[in-house]
């Protein structure tokens, strides 16, 4: 039998021993500037996300590549084992990932328009469909252009479902409604339904055998044994919906989504007199990435069990767990604004920024908490950049991210005064105070 070589650690420069990862490579002696590292590789994925789909619609920021580059060369071996150089990194992560999400939202409203609120009808309404899923409205629109004409109905999944609110979109009547929530349902919703299915982008989940037949994919989202869609030909998928032919209708419910910024804030002065006459006490941004697990029902109980007078801003897919919830308005002020998804994020903190303005008043002291959801790259980006504009005092839940050890915890808490989410009516309470 030959021995084995021993496995050497390239961030320690010696043999890597019980303490090391050597799976990874990486040394256990250093885990806060391992896991730093793996904060930063899952901020740049978040980042990289959104500046794909900006360049897809011919938007791009030089400085953002130019942080990209940096920020990825910083977690390579042997380049940076400094834990508090790594931390003002990941602020310089959350600052251009705010550009980032600043060059997209230009982007969507330049191609589509100014987003106006939509209700959009949640269910089958018969015919030949097809479902999309993922984030990118460039597909999107050039999927209804090729099946104007067809019969064949359009549906929204998920993310997709701020789409409804941009006119350049909503213009075409064959793009219908939503089918299902959160990305995490498709397995059952993609079986439930006689449609063809269309990935546009990251949350797909490997499909089912009922329906892999009827799924394709393109761009970057790929799939084993999947069809792949190239170069905007969306004949096969239009030829699969065709085949499949009607899918049954079912009784719907509506959701409303698209509160783009312009109409938040033509509601300003009303906001402000609101406040002043104490009819709003407060605002809350609650939302980011859902999870199938109990533990995510918290914000359900979260939003059901907030005082009539709190007015709540969501987005991203985390707002699938109360977006049905009628909550009624202040006055004809919403008290659900559903203002996109994670793709919108920057709407929320330019809603903040306005906010501070509108009352004259810093960030942190106005009437306003954040409660975050937990789970995809995105979101780490996004927490950085809240961060990068010194929030404080936000939530954060189901779990801590796994990057997070005690030592970075503690920064994030003594610094910030980020608190993992507990009891929904308990959590609530302290906040009102």
């Amino acid at each position: 039998m030959v021995d084995q070589p021993d496995m050497f650690c390239y961030q320690c420069s010696q043999t890597a021993g019980e303490k090391c990862c050597t799976i990874r490579g990486v040394c256990g002696k250093l885990p806060t500037v391992a896991r730093l590292q793996d904060n930063l590789i899952f901020a740049m994925k978040g980042i990289s996300a959104y500046n794909y789909n900006a360049n897809v619609l011919g938007a791009e920021d030089p400085e953002v590549d130019e942080f990209l580059t940096k920020g990825l060369y910083s977690t390579l071996t042997n380049v940076n084992f400094d834990a508090e150089n790594l931390v003002k990194l990941s602020i310089e992560a959350g600052k251009a990932n705010i550009k980032v999400m600043k060059l997209l939202k230009k982007a969507h409203i330049d191609a589509f328009g100014e987003p106006v609120p939509a209700e959009v009808q949640v269910g089958s309404q018969g015919g030949p469909a097809i479902i999309v899923t993922g984030h990118d409205l460039k597909a999107l629109e050039e999927l209804l252009k090729a099946t104007e004409g067809t019969g064949i109905k359009v549906y929204t999944h998920s993310e997709m479902l701020p789409a409804h609110g941009y006119p350049g979109l909503a213009k075409y009547d064959h793009l219908v409604g939503e089918i299902g929530k959160s990305w995490w349902d498709q397995k059952e919703i993609f079986s439930k339904y006689n449609a063809a299915i269309l990935g546009t982008s990251n949350c797909v989940v490997p499909p089912k055998d009922d329906y892999a037949d009827r799924m394709f994919t393109m761009d970057v989202a790929k799939l084993p044994g999947v069809p792949f869609i190239e170069n905007y030909d969306f004949q096969p998928i239009i030829d699969k919906a065709l085949e499949l032919g009607e899918m049954p209708p079912e009784e719907t419910f509506t959701v409303t989504t698209g509160f783009g910024l312009s109409t938040i804030l033509s509601l300003a002065d009303k906001i402000k007199q609101l406040v002043e006459d104490g009819k709003i006490s407060r605002f809350f941004v609650i939302g980011g990435c859902d999870a199938p697990t109990p533990k995510d029902n918290y914000y359900r109980e979260f939003v059901e069990n907030l005082p009539e007078d709190t007015v709540i801003i969501t987005l991203a897919c985390g707002k699938f767990r109360f977006n049905d919830l009628d909550l009624g308005d202040i006055e004809g002020v919403p008290r659900l604004i559903d203002v996109g998804q994670c793709n919108d994020t920057i709407v929320a903190i330019e809603l903040a920024e306005a906010l501070c303005d509108l009352f004259d008043m810093q960030l942190n002291d106005l009437p306003l908490t954040i409660v975050l959801s937990w789970m995809e790259q995105k979101a780490v980006a996004i927490l950085w950049s809240l961060l990068a504009i010194d929030k404080k005092d936000m939530l954060i839940g189901p779990i801590l991210p796994a990057w997070v050890n005690d030592d970075i915890l503690n920064i994030l808490v003594e610094n910030y005064n980020l608190t993992m989410i507990g009891d929904p009516k308990e959590d609530i309470k302290r906040i009102m105070g």
